[in-house]
């Protein structure tokens, strides 16, 4: 798959995505508040190995209020064209705003990161068609519920969790390819934390390889996410070690791209992950 100015060859490594939160409202804590303050965080990145940057100006956690698209993109377009314009790491825009999105890709971003699957904003699609930029199609089940903050506690329920995300993304992936989207050019994303309680989190990530049968790159989101509260008792600044164990696994059930706030121990958790599994050997 060719993202921007580089060329993504799924089975040989896993490829590190980078966050870059611009907004205040961010669950982990890591929101940017200005371009500059980005751009910085870029260039560590960068630096530390990253293959792909994710920038968003809206917050996903649960309860967020809805950003307007003015707000959005006074946070992200600045953001995206100054990263752009110096580093040359392909950019995801992560956002389900149409116009957010084509002036995003406008701007220099080569990715464009769907967290509702086309749920939400079906011509996302036909945007990626006309393009060419990789769809990355996220399961959301929030629409079905989730963590309730009211009454502290998760309210959804499934009878197979995988099955339900597989449904989910086969459906996102149907849509994605009648608008034109080529099959080559989609990357698939099962959602953790987005209407799945923590204990249906564990089982994706258990049960990760059954994705395989959609014949798609995968994508995971583990990073600093509530499960790894739930089983270590540790605020978002203390998960790197859940993290990491997240990841790990996830790359021996078949994950292809990890998105993750901490670049460098990742992309160290990676290689060595890679070389357990075969994928990449040790350059010495």
């Amino acid at each position: 798959m060719r993202c921007g100015n580089r060329e993504f060859k799924w089975g040989e490594r896993t490829y590190v995505m980078g966050i870059i939160n611009v907004s205040p409202d961010s669950f982990s804590g890591d929101g940017l508040t200005s371009a500059e303050s980005a751009l910085a965080q870029a260039r560590r990145m960068a630096s530390e190995g990253a293959d792909i940057l994710d920038i968003g100006g809206e917050s996903t956690r649960p309860g967020a209020p809805e950003v307007e698209l003015e707000d959005e993109l006074t946070r992200v377009i600045p953001t995206i064209r100054q990263i752009a314009a110096e580093i040359p790491i392909p950019i995801s825009v992560d956002s389900t705003k149409y116009e957010l999105v084509r002036q995003a890709l406008e701007a220099g971003a080569a990715i464009i990161n769907d967290q509702w699957g086309l749920k939400k904003e079906p011509r996302l699609a036909e945007l990626s068609a006309k393009t060419g930029a990789p769809l990355i199609l996220m399961s959301n089940q929030r629409d079905k519920g989730g963590y309730d903050a009211c009454a502290k506690r998760d309210t959804a329920y499934y009878n197979d969790i995988m099955r339900e995300v597989i449904d989910s993304l086969h459906t996102s992936i149907s849509l994605a390819e009648k608008a034109g989207v080529s099959s080559d050019k989609i990357i698939i994303d099962p959602g953790l934390g987005f209407g799945k309680t923590w204990q249906f989190d564990l089982e994706i990530i258990r049960r990760l390889e059954e994705l395989k049968t959609l014949n798609r790159p995968v994508l995971v989101g583990p990073s600093r996410k509530s499960f790894i509260k739930m089983v270590l008792n540790l605020p978002t600044n203390q998960r790197v070690e859940g993290t990491a164990a997240a990841v790990a696994i996830a790359i021996s059930k078949g994950a292809e791209i990890v998105r993750v706030h901490d670049v460098k121990e990742m992309v160290r958790v990676c290689r060595v992950s890679d070389a357990i599994m075969g994928k990449s050997a040790p350059s010495s």
